[in-house]
Order: structure tokens, then C-alpha cells, then sequence
């Protein structure tokens, strides 16, 4: 997947950057967002399939890490100060064994810190931290950190603006108010598809605005610390007083460009938890999100955004894990932002309804990356959804690497298909599964259930599975589909599962006795 080779030249938190490189088979970047003062995150490219593989990370020359992961965080770096690092595979007869990537990079100058008990701040359970907090983050100068430390803080919504860092430290909650009014007025938001005026969120980067630019930019938010919400109370308030629609999230950014959310816990919003719209080099990494028990507790959400990577992040939650979409029918339609080079890596899906694309995704979804990953019981596992009305398409997606329990394509879900429908029905076509275990997957549904659109010139096109282990009896399920291969799609035994096809063609199964 080429567009995850980018290699950004831009300006992190005011002076650090990213100096120029040139192009490798690894494709060695910075996570963007992530180059501070004293720390930097890394990406590159899997080199192997092997599960064995092994990279070296060094530093000015230096090996100081080696990991199993593509990605890795330096830390304990000084600011204002030139680095190299490299990345070679590490493990005896790969043919990129002494082949070492570099990359150089520069990290920002020292910035001021705004702790906000100097602002008013109390860890009171009865006190409303909201101007306290907020007129620290008024206050902090571009390269500037808001400091929230040990303790639990009140607060209703925030306020979070370019070039700063709202920092949680490890054993701090910033915990959201559950009272409607501390997140008024309402805001023009993007729910469920539809652009309409919601509650504030507890965290708020940007202004929505489909025609324009990015109007927030060089955001952190990290810490180790927690984020936690005002919860159900806080839902089940905003819908008795706006319905359903109306619901802020838990962070919400918006026109955003270079974000990064990192090492927190995030838990109890009102519905979704991490919700980005027209945004672009968004990054989510070692966060765990728990919304288990939330209505419409979705983990994060990249919608209609671009240069997305999401890894190293534990999700158990309410609803889907992640839902990567792009709008609804006929305005998603016609906005035509779509959500595109999405990478999801080394995350364990624990509890949730799936790693999903959909249902909203009338933009358009393209260029999707699942790999190395972990599902338990998701109600649906890997799943493409949307209906006929939707309009769009869903293009170029690969999940590779992964253990999973379930792979499903729905192309008439049941749910949030109110509206007029789009001008065409979507597209689903170009999806690669290859190396997954679903050995441990159910036998009550089909283990692997894809599905077209009726529509003879929209059916599933162009699909493949390449070394699928199954459990036994287990029923893969094609209809309405066009070029899908199966390529050593085996049970446990060594077996074929139990094939039923409907108005499908060009299916070759190839494997299994």
C-alpha cells in the first residue's frame, strides 16, 4: 500500500520536523503528530510474513529496541536536537538483514508547561474544572503543554487549539460533568452521516466546515493518564433533551490536521469515543478504550478523513470498535469526502460488534490496511457494511496477518438507513484476506459470509482469500459476488469448508481435500 509510504515534511508542535529521506522498501516515517520535544513515533512497512520477524531499531547509529511490531516509540529524547534512526530486519537469512533504513528528524524546542491548579484547578469531585482548565489552554503559547496531574478533574466541554499539548499524567482522570448544560451551546457536528447541531464533546479540536481547510493543527494529547466521560447518565440526558442525534462525543476533532492521541486510557462517553471528520494525518496509539455498556459506544471513528493509523490500541466496547466512514446517502454522496489510507495494526479487539467499514460510507472508503491483529468475540468480526442506498464504494481494502473470528460483507444491514437514498448503489470491490486464523470462530453463522448488491452492475467484485485456516464444518457463504477466489482456504484438518455460492461467478476454489 503506497500511500502509507509518505514521507511527511512538516512542522511538529512549532520547530520539530521531519527532515527529507530517501524513498526505501521499508517505507520509514513518523507517525504524524507524534515528533515532540522528547519523543517520536515510528512506522514502517512489514517486511515478512513470517511471525518470527524480528526488527532492529538504532539511534544516531546506535541499536537501542528490537521489536516484532512495525512501529516503535523513542523517548527520552533532548529537545531541539538532530537525530537518525534506522530500521533493519533482524532475524538470520532475511534478504533485508543488512539492509538499514534512515530516517533524520529534529525534535521541538523545550515549551512552556501550564499546569492548571495555577489556573484553579481542583481534584474535587464537587468542583467544575471547566474555566480553570480552558484558561490554561487559552493561555498556552504555540510548543506549550497543558498540564492536568495526579487526580480526578472535573470538567464539561474543552476547548483544544493548534500547536500545544494537553498532557494527563499517569494517575490523573479528567473526568466529564453529566450535566447537559456544561456542554452547550451545540455545535455543528457529523453524526451517523449527517452534518447537524449536536452537545459539545468533553474534548473539541477544530470546526466542522466540508468546504474548508484544516483550521486546527500539531495537536497532542497524551499522558498515560484517563480520560473518562459522563457515561450513559450523560447519553441518556442529552437524549431525553435533543434525542438521539444530538449526543456529543468523548474527543471530537474536526478540520484537524496532525493529531495525535497516545498512552491513555479512554472510557464512559456519551455514544461515540474518538470521532474524527474531514480531518487529515490523524494518530491513535497505545490507547485503551473501554465503553462496554454505552449506547452507540463506538471506539474510534475516522470519517471522511485521511492518513489515518490506528495500532497498539485495546478496544472493549458497546459497539463497533473501530467504524471507519465517509457520510450517508445522498449527502455523504455529493460532499464526496472520502476516507482513505487507513492503517489499523498490532490492536487487540476484545469485545465490541466489529472492526468495521460502514455502514456510513457514501464518500467513499479506499485503501484500508488490517494487519497483525487480534479479535475475541465481535459480533460480526471483520465487516463491510452498508445498503443499497448508500451510494459510494468500498475499494482496495487488505486484512492480512490476523487472528479473527469472523469475516463478513453485508450489503443490507438492517440499522440507520433513514433519508432519501443515494443518486447509484455502492461498490464493493478489490478486498485481500490472506494469512488468518479464524480456526477458533463459531460454527452458528458462516465463519465467512460476503454479499453483493443485487444489482447485477454492483455485485462484489474481485476478492481473495489466500491461507485461511477454518475450523471444522465450518460454511463459507458468496452471493451476488463476481472473481472471488479461495487459495488454500483449509479447516484444521486440512479439509474444504462447506462452499454455498448464489448468483456468484468466477469463484475458483484452489486447496483442502
Amino acid at each position: 500500500m503506497k500511500k502509507f509510504a509518505v514521507l511527511f515534511f512538516l512542522s511538529i508542535l512549532c520547530t520539530a520536523v521531519v527532515l527529507a529521506s530517501p524513498p526505501n522498501k521499508f517505507n520509514l516515517f513518523v507517525a504524524p503528530g507524534t515528533l515532540s520535544e522528547n519523543t517520536v513515533t515510528l512506522l514502517w512497512d512489514k517486511q515478512s510474513e513470517k511471525s518470527n520477524t524480528v526488527y532492529e531499531v538504532s539511534l544516531n547509529g546506535k541499536a537501542v529496541a528490537f521489536t516484532s511490531k512495525t512501529n516503535y516509540t523513542l523517548a527520552q529524547l533532548q529537545p531541539n536536537t538532530t537525530y537518525t534512526v534506522g530500521v533493519r530486519v533482524k532475524q538470520s537469512g532475511s534478504s533485508n538483514e543488512k539492509e538499514n533504513v534512515t530516517l533524520r528528524f529534529k525534535t521541538a524546542a523545550k515549551g512552556k508547561v501550564y499546569n492548571i491548579l495555577d489556573y484553579g484547578a481542583k481534584a474535587d469531585s464537587a468542583f467544575k474544572n471547566t474555566k480553570a482548565i480552558q484558561a490554561a489552554i487559552d493561555a498556552c503559547t504555540d510548543g506549550g503543554t497543558v498540564y492536568i496531574p495526579k487526580g480526578s478533574f472535573v470538567s464539561g466541554a474543552l476547548f483544544l487549539k493548534s500547536n500545544m499539548t494537553l498532557y494527563i499524567e499517569k494517575d490523573a482522570v479528567l473526568k466529564g460533568s453529566t450535566d447537559v448544560q456544561d456542554y452547550l451551546p451545540m455545535i455543528l457536528n457529523r453524526f451517523e452521516g449527517w452534518e447537524l447541531k449536536t452537545y459539545a464533546s468533553l474534548l473539541n479540536a477544530g470546526t466542522l466546515n466540508r468546504a474548508g481547510t484544516y483550521n486546527v493543527k500539531n495537536l497532542r494529547i497524551t499522558g498515560g493518564g484517563t480520560i473518562s466521560g459522563g457515561g450513559k447518565r450523560l447519553g441518556d440526558a442529552m437524549i431525553k433533551a435533543s434525542g438521539i442525534r444530538s449526543r456529543g462525543r468523548l474527543v471530537c476533532l474536526m478540520n484537524c490536521q496532525n493529531v495525535c492521541l497516545s498512552t491513555l486510557t479512554v472510557t464512559e462517553p456519551p455514544c461515540w469515543t474518538v470521532h474524527y471528520i474531514y480531518s487529515n494525518n490523524v494518530t491513535c496509539h497505545d490507547l485503551n478504550i473501554v465503553t462496554n455498556g454505552i449506547r452507540n459506544g463506538d471506539g474510534i471513528d475516522p470519517d471522511s478523513t485521511t492518513d489515518s493509523y490506528i495500532f497498539n490500541c485495546t478496544f472493549d466496547t458497546g459497539d463497533d470498535c473501530i467504524a471507519i466512514k465517509s457520510g450517508k446517502n445522498p449527502e455523504g454522496f455529493f460532499v464526496a469526502k472520502p476516507t482513505k489510507n487507513v492503517r489499523i495494526t498490532d490492536c487487540d479487539f476484545k469485545r465490541g460488534h466489529g472492526i468495521s467499514i460502514g455502514s456510513e460510507m457514501s464518500g467513499g472508503v479506499s485503501d484500508v490496511l488490517v494487519q497483525n491483529c487480534k479479535a475475541g468475540a465481535l459480533l460480526h468480526g471483520m465487516q463491510i457494511k452498508g445498503t443499497k442506498d448508500r451510494g459510494g464504494y468500498v475499494k482496495n481494502v487488505t486484512v492480512a496477518d490476523c487472528q479473527l473470528l469472523q469475516i463478513t460483507v453485508f450489503s443490507a444491514v438492517n440499522y440507520n438507513n433513514d433519508g432519501e437514498p443515494a443518486p447509484e448503489v455502492p461498490t464493493f470491490e478489490n478486498f485481500v484476506f490472506k494469512n488468518i486464523d479464524l480456526s477458533g470462530a463459531s460454527l452458528k453463522e458462516p465463519v465467512i459470509d460476503i454479499n453483493g448488491f443485487k444489482d447485477p452492475a454492483h455485485r462484489l467484485r474481485n476478492v481473495s482469500f489466500t491461507n485461511i485456516l477454518l475450523p471444522e464444518n465450518a460454511k463459507v457463504v458468496i452471493n451476488d459476488a463476481e472473481n472471488v477466489s479461495f487459495i488454500n482456504v483449509k479447516t484444521t484438518s486440512g479439509a474444504k469448508p462447506q462452499y454455498t455460492a448464489t448468483n456468484s461467478s468466477g469463484i475458483v476454489y484452489e486447496g483442502g481435500k
